[in-house]
């Protein structure tokens, strides 16, 4: 009796809350909850009349519907401060994207945003579909009406500062970026973006400048040190590049494209040895084997093996065709070039892909090195000696300022 007692009063006390909120909030959603109340309050009710016990499977059903799910309910909306209609629209879209579904989850969201219209929820989930869609204009619109809802959320603004920079709209993405930064230096994806965004503006001092900054609050990041690598090399400032590569492959040993820019350096100075180290710790990286086979090919050159240059070369051809033409371009490789026979011709469908793996950030700053490598292969060795100098005196500077 006291548990019918019990679970009456609390039931229908749940109830009247659900309807208060139905009245005060005119929104027809707590409808349907008080139709799952009703129902467990039913069930209650069935078993007082006919004073036939019910199978505990029951009672579970008649708690769950009157007073757990409501409980439940309530709590998450107080915790997420949302509505009902917003709480279940939060839980209903991300189960329609999951199973391939965007479209209606996106028709869902439209239509409840018609009625509405400054539902901050809604606006976030429309705004991360468009992203995912890459209709970056449409999300650039949802990520705005978002921030004008809640403006102390900086995620919200980090999320916007993203989506403008997909649309291309850099200079407002860079301001709003700037701004977070004075609010949070501390912020390190806030900064890594912000330097993204200069490196692909071409503004490299800014870029260096906005990392260093970043590495005094995170001074054994990876990806600052290893950003800071790609920004210095674009700058042709190698030595410094040298030194955030060598810090960013102490962080993570298996940063291989890192000790590729360090062989390809090293290869700029005329270091061999050096380099042809870094060339083969960065063999263990698939998409970086045809490059790295491809130095080790100029090393042996250099060094005058003939033999084994020919061996790195055929290797590489076979990995990448692309290594042949670019031989075939390279005065250097004029010893062996008739001893490279050219890749086989391969249709299309049947070429082995390898996974790509580099960004496009990295795969620039390849290109770079790769360039500078090619164009030191034609100077003089009194030229040489002048950058290996000035190497020496660079690192001479920096051990006496430590």
């Amino acid at each position: 009796m006291i548990e019918k007692i019990f679970f009456t009063t609390i039931a229908i006390a749940l109830f009247t809350i659900t309807f208060l909120k139905l009245i005060k909030k005119n929104d027809t959603t707590y409808i349907y909850m008080l139709v799952i109340e009703f129902i467990g309050i039913a069930i209650n009710f069935i078993e007082l009349f006919f004073k036939v016990p019910f199978h505990w499977v029951l009672k579970l059903i008649m708690y769950l519907l009157s007073i757990i799910l409501p409980i439940l309910l309530f709590a998450m909306e107080k915790i997420k401060n949302v509505e009902l209609s917003e709480l279940i629209i939060s839980l209903e879209v991300p189960i329609l994207e999951k199973f391939g579904k965007t479209d209606k989850a996106k028709t869902i969201l439209t239509n409840f945003l018609n009625k509405n219209q400054n539902s901050y929820i809604a606006h976030k989930l429309l705004a991360q579909i468009y992203m995912k869609q890459e209709n970056y204009d449409l999300a650039v619109n949802e990520y705005i009406r978002v921030t004008e809802l809640k403006s102390q959320n900086i995620d919200d603004y980090y999320q916007l500062s993203v989506a403008l920079n997909k649309n291309k709209q850099n200079e407002e993405a860079i301001s709003i970026l700037q701004d977070i930064i004075k609010r949070t230096p501390e912020n390190e994806k806030v900064t890594n973006l912000l330097g993204e965004i200069y490196f692909e503006q071409e503004q490299y001092k800014e870029a260096a400048s906005v990392y260093m900054s970043s590495l005094r609050y995170h001074p054994g990041s990876f990806d600052i040190y290893y950003n800071l690598g790609m920004t210095y090399t674009m700058m042709n400032d190698f030595q410094r590049a040298k030194e955030f590569y060598e810090k960013a492959a102490e962080v993570n040993s298996l940063a291989y494209n890192a000790k590729l820019n360090l062989g390809q350096i090293a290869l700029i100075y005329g270091d061999l040895d050096e380099a042809e180290n870094y060339f083969r710790q960065s063999l263990k990286q698939n998409d970086l084997e045809a490059g790295s086979y491809y130095y080790l090919s100029q090393i042996s050159l250099l060094k005058g093996d003939e033999d084994q240059a020919k061996n790195y070369m055929n290797v590489a051809v076979q990995l990448d065709s692309r290594a042949y033409k670019q031989m075939q371009k390279d005065p250097l490789f004029a010893p062996i070039k008739e001893d490279v026979p050219p890749p086989q011709e391969v249709v299309e469908e049947e070429k082995q892909e390898i996974k790509k793996v580099l960004t496009k950030k990295e795969t620039k700053v390849n290109k770079h090195l790769t360039k500078m490598c090619m164009l030191v292969e034609n100077l003089s060795g009194e030229d040489l000696q002048i950058i290996r100098k000035s190497k020496q005196n660079q690192i001479d500077r920096d051990e006496k300022q430590k």
